[in-house]
């Protein structure tokens, strides 16, 4: 598995890129990520480094529990909100306290972006999954139904797993094969959109499929 690097999703914007055509990308700030734990086959099963990243505030700082605490006072780093894992073939480049920035993406041409989308709340079926509704006339009493759901007789009841109106949005989700348009200090400029909000987290790799 690639190394994941964590982010800030900071909003969009447009660029021109080198052959001179406008591109919509999104800005991710990746501020360095200080890497907390070193994990080996021999002792853990396998191997891997932890990362930290997104510095605490103050009051986060504060609210911190002591194991939390502790655990980057062993290492000596400042207190980091956002802690992830990844597992790796090698780890003996890393160390600990060794800070990675978003330079492990300048020889990189595409990225998968992992994030939590947007949360939209309770929706029903027309907007949750484009269902076409009933007649838009007034007489008609059916307008954003998603109609019968039920069976005749025999089972005499409605199969589970079927669509209804329910929770849209708060689902972790990665999109793939993101072109990498420039990297700019902390700043990673990517083709595309990634999934969350203004300063959401957002989780960066090397792409999968066209790495």
């Amino acid at each position: 598995m690639p190394l994941t690097l964590i982010g800030l999703k900071k909003g969009m914007a447009q660029v021109f890129d080198q052959d001179g055509k406008l591109v919509v990308c999104t800005v991710i700030l990746t501020e360095p990520n200080t890497v907390l734990q070193i994990k080996r086959k021999e002792t853990h099963g396998y191997n891997g480094i932890q990362l930290g990243g997104v510095p605490m505030t103050k009051s986060q700082a504060a609210r911190a529990s002591k194991p939390i605490k502790g655990h980057f006072a062993k290492v000596q780093v400042e207190p980091c909100s956002v802690i992830h894992e990844s597992r790796l073939e090698e780890v003996d480049q890393y160390e600990i306290g060794q800070k990675l920035d978003a330079s492990l993406f300048a020889d990189v041409k595409f990225v998968d972006v992992e994030g939590v989308s947007k949360g939209k709340g309770f929706q029903g079926v027309i907007k949750l999954f484009n269902m076409a509704g009933g007649p838009a006339a007034h007489g008609s009493g059916f307008h954003r139904h998603m109609g019968s759901t039920g069976m005749r007789s025999t089972p005499g009841r409605c199969f589970p797993g079927g669509k209804r109106a329910s929770r849209m949005g708060g689902d972790r989700k990665t999109v793939q094969n993101l072109r990498v348009v420039a990297v700019k200090g902390n700043l990673l400029l990517v083709e595309g959109a990634v999934p969350g909000s203004a300063s959401g987290v957002v989780y960066i790799r090397k792409a999968k499929k066209k790495g």
